[in-house]
């Protein structure tokens, strides 16, 4: 049964305007003892219902997942990861012959916050991020069995990095249905393998898909530089559009090694493509006109935004260094992945470096998560990836 929570006067707007967060402050009583992850009702100061969500220890204090008073069981569970399904497969993800690697449920912005689930060719890699998910995992590895059917191979749980740090409850990694089948998954018709069990994330950067089809667009008979490589995404997408050089540089000699296997799993020659395990600032440092694309896509600077400063000084410094090294004429794929940075914090970040570089830039394209990755109207926060697409002069 749903615990009840009464809010203060004057605290229930943006509920009434379907965001999916109740900080704490906001909340006059509980009106039972509560457990982290439990399930509870909100009411506004007048006794009136607004949502149902789980609880947990923070300032967003109950995350929510409905908004009209509804049994919430396991048809719920599997009406919400329908939908979420439907939606991919209106996209064209679902059933694409080229693309079978996509995010399936995207937390807020598929209306179940705490819960990410990647899809890999047939196995599901989930992530809970709060306790109440944690708590109905079996229930959506259920739905998710009986939405995809033989379809389904396996369900990986990658939870144990993503649960609130200070919980006693623990998640260990592991499969909670069926077992290893295949890593190698394909994206717009190029091959990828994929590490979930020992690799970030879910495994793959599933969110960089359209930005890396929109590199191979200007990649031929170009040299390319693809730094923070990871599993060599950009590097793939851009050595197949017959560039004429690209080189890929990560700081992990673990990601260099997976980045090494996608490009042989491509049929990629040695002559075009070549790795480099370093640091990114060190790489960078003497490459004065080498390249005509650089692409920088660094983890998140910034995961707090007591962190938020020293996070855009570091996308300056480094975007100051690409601009300067990079060809007259060339173009910079930047990002920022770092919830806490707006965009316009960002772009500011991307300005300030090409004034200290002293070259002129154009912006061409203006870069997001592609839909997958939906934006929930009422909930903005849930973009996180900017990203920009900039001729240097």
């Amino acid at each position: 049964m749903a615990i009840k929570v009464s809010l203060k006067p004057g605290k229930d707007a943006s509920l009434r305007r379907f965001h999916p967060w109740v900080f704490s402050g906001a909340i006059n009583k509980i009106h039972e003892e509560v457990q982290e992850g439990d399930l509870v009702e909100v009411y506004d100061s007048k006794d009136n219902y607004l949502a149902t969500g789980h609880c947990q220890i923070g300032t967003i204090a109950i995350r929510l997942f409905a908004f009209k008073n509804e049994t919430i069981d396991y048809n719920f569970w599997k009406s919400k990861i329908q939908k979420a399904y439907d939606y991919r497969k209106t996209i064209g993800l679902i059933g694409n012959p080229d693309t079978n690697v996509y995010r399936l449920l995207f937390a807020e912005g598929d209306g179940l916050p705490g819960l990410i689930i990647d899809y890999y060719n047939g196995t599901a890699v989930l992530q809970t991020h709060s306790i109440g998910m944690h708590l109905v995992k079996d229930q959506i590895v259920k739905a998710l069995q009986e939405i995809y059917g033989d379809e389904l191979n396996a369900v990986y749980d990658k939870s144990e990095e993503t649960m609130p740090k200070d919980s006693e409850v623990k998640a260990p990694n592991g499969y909670l249905y069926g077992e290893l089948h295949t890593n190698e998954v394909m994206e717009n018709g190029h091959k990828f393998l994929v590490d979930w069990e020992g690799g970030q994330k879910t495994g793959f950067f599933v969110d960089q898909r359209e930005n890396r089809e929109l590199l191979a667009k200007y990649s031929k008979g170009k040299n390319v530089l693809n730094t923070f490589c990871y599993t060599g995404g950009f590097s793939v997408y851009a050595a197949k559009a017959a560039a004429t050089l690209v080189h890929s540089v990560d700081s992990s000699k673990k990601a260099i090694e997976l980045t090494d296997k996608n490009i042989l799993l491509n049929g990629i020659s040695e002559s075009v493509h070549k790795s480099f395990a370093m640091d990114v600032f060190d790489f960078l440092k003497g490459k004065e006109n080498t390249y005509d694309i650089i692409v920088l896509d660094p983890p998140a600077f910034a995961k707090h935004r007591d962190t938020k400063h020293n996070a855009i000084m570091g996308y300056k410094r480094l975007n100051m260094e690409a601009i300067k090294q990079i060809k007259p004429g060339g173009l910079l794929f930047t990002f920022s992945c770092s919830q806490v940075v707006d965009r316009y914090s960002f772009n500011s970040a991307v300005m300030a470096a090409a004034i200290d570089a002293g070259r002129t830039a154009r912006i061409l394209h203006t870069l997001s998560q592609p839909p997958d990755h939906p934006i929930n109207i009422f909930h903005p926060e849930g973009e996180y990836l900017k990203g920009l697409v900039i001729y240097i002069e």
